[in-house]
């Protein structure tokens, strides 16, 4: 939202929680009182929700989102959801008259801070080309990935590397420390290593320290790694490493690192080495 304001464009926006938006308020953003409320005035609307429950109570229904949509207007939806219910979300938005989007994005904290998200869009190419420059306004790499749905599948496959990338991370890490090297010098060591992705640049340093708010917490990873698990056995494509991933998150709601960065995987990790805690 911020991104599109500092762009020039009128924003009018909801969230469930009011006070959540209210720095966007501040900033210029003008105020629905429903999702329908907003969609009735914009072109294109947005909309990015937590889970496939969370889109469908802000998207249906006679105060949602479809029902102020109409012939001509985009519904760009940028949630990580199951491929199907993003595809009867778009099925909903076209008896309207409008066309639909999934185009969720890939980036942290940090990537959105520096202006680095990227962006997958799936869905009409035609409508994808008239939003694109919006897109763009969020984050500069935009890469239409094909039909509607295909876009949330993409993210999905994307984020389950997150997961199992952290859980390698953190064996490496757990595996030198216990030998007796000093974790610090474990994590400079790879950190500046091949090993070295972005992500582990920018979430490897947890092992040290966890940041006071969870960039991504262990119920938002692991609610993304069933999905994952979800596709592969509908396309029968085995997903062994994160497999693990998923069990040691539920590891780790049962230890109560549920709302913590799901960096925690690496206290789970040390909890089953017999290491006391950090």
């Amino acid at each position: 939202m911020r991104r599109l304001l500092a762009a020039g464009h009128t924003v009018t926006g909801y969230n469930r929680t009011r006070h959540k938006a209210q720095w966007l308020l501040d900033l210029g953003m003008r105020w629905g009182d429903t999702p329908r409320q907003v969609a009735e005035g914009a072109a294109v609307t947005f909309s990015m929700l937590t889970d496939s429950a969370a889109l469908r109570a802000v998207a249906e229904g006679p105060t949602g989102i479809i029902a102020g949509l109409g012939p001509g207007k985009v519904y760009v939806d940028m949630s990580t959801v199951a491929p199907q219910v993003s595809r009867e979300v778009a099925r909903a938005a076209a008896s309207r008259g409008a066309l639909m989007l999934d185009a969720p994005v890939s980036g942290s904290v940090s990537t959105l801070e520096e202006g680095n998200l990227s962006i997958m869009a799936a869905g009409d190419r035609g409508v994808f080309d008239r939003v694109k420059p919006i897109l763009q306004a969020i984050g500069p790499k935009v890469t239409y990935v094909g039909e509607q749905g295909q876009a949330v599948l993409m993210k999905i496959a994307t984020n389950l590397s997150l997961a199992v990338q952290m859980l390698a991370f953190s064996e490496g890490v757990l595996l030198a420390e216990k030998s007796g090297i000093r974790r610090e010098v474990a994590v400079e060591v790879l950190l500046n290593s091949v090993i070295a992705s972005p992500m582990v640049k920018y979430r490897g340093p947890f092992v040290l320290r966890m940041p006071e708010e969870a960039w991504f917490n262990v119920a938002m990873m692991q609610k993304d790694l069933s999905l994952a698990l979800d596709l592969g056995r509908q396309l029968s494509v085995p997903l062994l490493t994160t497999a693990s991933a998923n069990e040691l998150l539920t590891a780790a709601r049962s230890m109560g690192f549920e709302a913590q960065d799901f960096a925690a995987l690496f206290d789970v990790l040390r909890r089953l080495a017999g290491m006391e805690g950090r």
